[in-house]
């Protein structure tokens, strides 16, 4: 078993109440870049003994933060006749969500639904909407023009993503841009190509302007793989004049080579 600092330990002690599996791993890995996947997550909290003290890491009452209730209510009342890439089709228009194929297909299996097709329509068969006015015979539930689906973000909100980055809503209908980006551009310009913005201290919640700096993708590949980021802004600045260097002496050498050959 993986043995991590006691920090990191207590942290997750901390917050595994009322958090799911992947809930928790993302909030670690923003909080210490550390590369925990839901599996591994999963197994942490089965070696510790570490349990949410609700079914499936949620508080008692509490919707999934990917499917809200209305959402499995329209699933429920629509799946019939309608496969996964029909109902994430259903589903994004309907509610003016962004829903993939993949998320749809996996809450089919994980719920055991059958929409009672098999890729292909068998000789007499009719489908359940034929006759039916519209797209498919679901307009009881479907939003009236002008009516804003009830997990509606207004321009500006902000929500965490997968990864840990928060990102910021920039249009509608659903038009979203990472947050630090969206901050940096606004003191500096236009990223540059081949360019992107990290976070000085690691952290992946703090966009302060004086933490956001610009590396092109050279110099963020030897970051990375040299683990030279810290902990402080300006270390992190530090480290990128060493990386800058090395990669000089480093072409220097290749032409030397070069001109050897």
């Amino acid at each position: 078993m993986k043995r991590y600092p006691q920090e990191i330990n207590n942290f997750i002690a901390e917050n595994v109440k009322g958090t799911t599996t992947k809930e928790l791993a993302i909030l670690v890995n923003a909080r210490f870049r550390t590369d925990f996947t839901e599996s591994k997550m999963k197994s942490y909290k089965a070696n510790y003994k570490l349990k949410s003290g609700t079914p499936c890491g949620l508080p008692a009452g509490r919707s999934t933060e990917l499917y809200f209730a209305e959402i499995r209510e329209f699933i429920k009342e629509n799946y019939a006749g309608n496969g996964p890439k029909n109902m994430t089709e259903l589903l994004n228009k309907t509610f003016g969500t962004n829903y993939t194929y993949a998320q749809i297909d996996g809450y089919y299996n994980n719920h055991n639904i059958d929409s009672g097709l098999d890729g292909k329509f068998q000789k007499g068969h009719i489908p359940p909407n034929k006759g039916k006015k519209g797209t498919g015979g679901w307009e009881p539930t479907q939003f009236k023009k002008g009516c804003r689906p009830v997990n509606f973000k207004p321009i500006g909100s902000e929500r965490v993503n997968i990864d840990g980055y928060t990102e910021i809503k920039i249009a509608d209908p659903n038009k979203w841009r990472l947050k630090h980006q969206v901050i940096w551009e606004a003191a500096n310009g236009p990223m540059p190509k081949g360019h992107g913005v990290i976070f000085g201290d690691g952290k992946r919640s703090n966009c302060d302007i004086n933490n956001l700096i610009l590396v092109s993708q050279r110099q963020l590949l030897t970051l990375n793989r040299n683990k030279l980021i810290q902990k402080d802004a300006d270390l992190t600045r530090s480290a990128i004049i060493i990386v800058d260097v090395l990669h000089k002496m480093g072409d220097r050498t290749k032409i030397k080579r070069g001109a050897n050959l």
